[in-house]
């Protein structure tokens, strides 16, 4: 009876544990965009998670949010939806919010967060204010 209660406790911490990428480092950040392919971008983009499942982040011209509710390290950008302002950088924005969706795997290495994909793209986040 004891092993059944012990089992039964355990299996519910191991179900509160947050498996996204919020749990891994990547909460209580604000990722900087870098590069994009290598190539650095020119523009101002952030990512955020700001809850288990949840992603948030400014583009060069709008805001936006969505859900990351996959495992560390698998990346998917779900149901991301955006303001709607223009400016002169919108072009920028639509590249960034294009390669995020792209992305599937993740990888957080200390104030480094590195976005990638089967096809050899790339994104390169750096944290800060």
């Amino acid at each position: 009876m004891r092993l059944a209660v012990a089992v039964m406790a355990l299996s519910a911490l191991g179900a509160c544990k947050d498996e996204t990428v919020t749990g891994y480092g990547g909460a209580d950040q604000i990722w900087h965009l870098e590069s994009i392919d290598g190539a650095a971008f020119g523009a101002r983009a952030t990512l955020e998670f700001p809850a288990k499942g949840a992603l948030a982040g400014a583009g060069p011209c709008n805001t936006y949010s969505g859900r990351q509710t996959v495992p560390y390290p698998w990346f998917s950008a779900e149901s991301v939806v955006t303001t709607k302002r223009a400016c002169p950088e919108l072009a920028a924005e639509a590249l960034y919010l294009a390669a995020l969706r792209e992305m599937s795997l993740v990888e957080v290495l200390g104030p480094v967060l590195i976005l990638s994909n089967d096809a050899g793209r790339e994104m390169v986040f750096r944290a800060g204010e």
